[in-house]
């Protein structure tokens, strides 16, 4: 009696579409971010055009990343529920329909809701890449195709700037800022052209959706943001300190519903790791330093040195190339634990210069100073984000991955939503030197809560 030989189990063929389909997936990445910096560098722009308060002009930026911050993890469990593709696809398009409404706002108001229309679409378009990366590649495709992720994003942060300060400057068609605006509308069609090859992916088990959590979260956060928008941070009503203590009650009671519920918006066990609490405060921390001194440089050149938007905008460069390529040079280098305190070292250094430079350049010249501390700016950050993303996931087990990806990224978008309030206000209620002081200030709180992780 002879024996059939058993065949050894073939692993399943390569995704065929795989090409296109990352190209899509690396296209949203970068129209996220381009969004953000280019309405960042446009927005006193749009405040001339438009009018309205000067606070508006924090609120066109936040706004945006509020909604994504709060909806961020939502987002990725409605990809689990109803599909990463479908999901994908109807948050480009509502982010290219809100784009186009955007550029057509008659107001402030009408804009600033229709940014939140926008940040809402990204938090259904981000959470997906990963899922569908993930879904199209194994072994070492999956990691180069991850690892693509990192030099796009540092392309659009050197793009993203310029190309404000050059489509509004420009003026294009009589366009003005609202091309900003617009520019979001030939990515998005080519991102929806290649999209049919996309797979459709799903969580294996359906997750249930954490409904009341999510208002909670996003209660609890504008309740936080709102008050400081605007404000003098130094005489705040006590109108303003009721919201921010109604804020921290239900963000309270978001953490305690977290606990009792069967189908949590966070798994509870993150924070049984020491690490990964410590790695949301300083992540928190982090890009509120950097969204917010981002806005502060914008403002002080347009609307105290007398610079255009395009100026504004190149003035960023040395921070982007700066951050484009240490960020390239840490990946490089394994993105090891040492890279943060250097990084930070860097950034403090950046922005004590920044501080030298205000306080004996005056206000009403070009402060050509300032372009070198903002490159030791970018420099540290480059230096620092590879080597914190790369830790504070490490010790993390494969079920915890994506809720702890989701919850960094959500307090990624926070903190640079409190950046914009804080830093903003503290320059426009004080000076720049002033907002530099709480740059350093929070960058010190950066460093303590890092060494805990």
């Amino acid at each position: 009696m002879t024996t059939r030989p058993t065949q050894a189990p073939t692993t399943p063929p390569p995704y065929p579409w795989r090409g296109p389909a990352l190209l899509a997936l690396l296209l949203a990445e970068a129209m996220n971010l381009l969004d953000a910096t280019i309405v960042q560098v446009a927005a006193p722009a749009v405040h001339a055009g438009l009018g309205g308060s000067l606070s508006d002009v924090q609120w066109f930026s936040a706004a945006y990343t509020l909604p994504f911050a709060v909806l961020l993890v939502t987002g990725g469990r409605l990809g689990d529920i109803a599909g990463r593709r479908r999901l994908f696809v109807l948050g480009v398009t509502f982010f290219t329909v809100a784009s186009v409404a955007c550029a057509l706002a008659p107001a402030a108001a009408p804009l600033i809701a229709l940014r939140a229309v926008q940040g809402a679409a990204a938090a259904l378009i981000i959470p997906q890449t990963i899922g569908l990366i993930r879904a199209m590649f194994e072994g070492d495709e999956l990691s180069r195709a991850l690892g693509s992720i990192g030099p796009v994003m540092g392309l659009a942060a050197v793009c993203g700037p310029v190309l404000g300060g050059v489509l509004t400057h420009a003026d294009l068609f009589g366009l003005s800022w609202r091309a900003a605006f617009l520019v979001n509308v030939p990515v998005a069609l080519a991102v929806l052209a290649l999209a049919p090859k996309l797979p459709e992916n799903r969580a294996p088990h359906r997750p249930a959706l954490d409904w009341p959590g999510t208002v909670l979260a996003g209660t609890g956060t504008g309740l936080l943001v709102y008050p400081l928008i605007g404000a003098n941070l130094t005489g705040l009503a006590a109108y303003d300190w009721a919201l921010l203590a109604l804020g921290l009650l239900t963000l309270t009671a978001f953490a305690l519903q977290q606990r009792r519920t069967t189908a949590p918006l966070l798994e509870p066990a993150l924070f049984t790791h020491r690490g990964f609490p410590a790695a949301l405060a300083t992540s928190t921390a982090f890009f509120a330093v950097t969204n917010g001194l981002m806005t502060v440089v914008v403002l002080q050149l347009q609307l105290e040195a007398g610079q255009g938007v395009l100026a504004a905008g190149v003035s960023l460069t040395p921070w982007s190339i700066g951050l484009a390529v240490s960020s390239w040079l840490s990946g490089r280098r394994g993105a090891r634990r040492r890279m943060m305190p250097y990084g930070l070292a860097l950034v403090l250094a950046g922005l004590a210069a920044a501080a030298a430079v205000y306080a004996t350049t005056g206000t009403t010249r070009y402060p050509w100073p300032l372009l070198p501390a903002l490159a030791l700016v970018g420099l540290g950050a480059g230096l620092f984000t590879p080597a914190f993303f790369t830790l504070a996931l490490r010790p993390l087990r494969p079920q915890e991955v994506g809720s702890a990806a989701g919850a960094l990224n959500a307090v990624q978008q926070l903190g640079a939503t409190l950046g914009v309030a804080v830093l903003g206000s503290a320059y426009l209620d004080g000076s720049a030197v002033t907002a530099c002081a709480v740059a350093v200030a929070l960058t010190a709180l950066c460093g303590a809560a890092s060494r805990r992780m």
